[in-house]
């Protein structure tokens, strides 16, 4: 597993979380809404309010690997290159928003990501509803989203 570093985000990472999050998008949509919904992080960190609240990048060997963003106690950006999937990215990202986040935290993850699905239940988070809609940022196509929640306990 490589050392993770967690910052919060500087303007000079958006080349970085851009390309990162334009590659994991596509992964994304493969599994759900499909590949034809696809919208830059250009086009969409805006309308979809990427910087609304907290936005930290993880970096490995130096180099930005992922990002999260927090508004409002709700996940609302979670990606990771996908060169760097399944090496504790995701999760240290997720573990450094929870632990900035109120005792209970949302996210939603889109139908058909069975490993964004599998995070978040491994780190407490539970399905308290499921809806099906219009794909945020780029209401053309339909979409299922997972809705979670996480609730803290508190220390005995």
């Amino acid at each position: 597993m490589p050392d993770i570093a967690i910052r919060p985000y500087a303007e000079d990472d958006w080349p970085a979380i851009a390309r990162i999050h334009d590659a994991a998008r596509l992964d994304e949509l493969r599994g759900s809404a499909g590949v034809d919904a696809f919208r830059t992080l250009a086009q969409t960190a805006d309308a979809e309010g990427l910087f609304d609240g907290h936005v930290w990048v993880a970096e490995t060997a130096g180099r930005v690997a992922g990002f999260v963003a927090l508004a409002d106690d709700e996940v609302t950006w979670l990606y990771v290159d996908p060169q760097r999937y399944r090496q504790g990215i995701g999760r240290a990202l997720l573990r450094h928003a929870l632990s900035a986040a109120g005792p209970r935290v949302e996210v939603t993850v889109l139908d058909g990501n069975p490993a964004a699905l599998a995070l978040y239940e491994s780190e407490g988070f539970t399905l308290t509803q499921t809806r099906t809609g219009r794909l945020a940022g780029n209401e053309a196509f339909p979409a299922t989203g997972h809705i979670m929640h996480r609730t803290a306990t508190a220390p005995a």
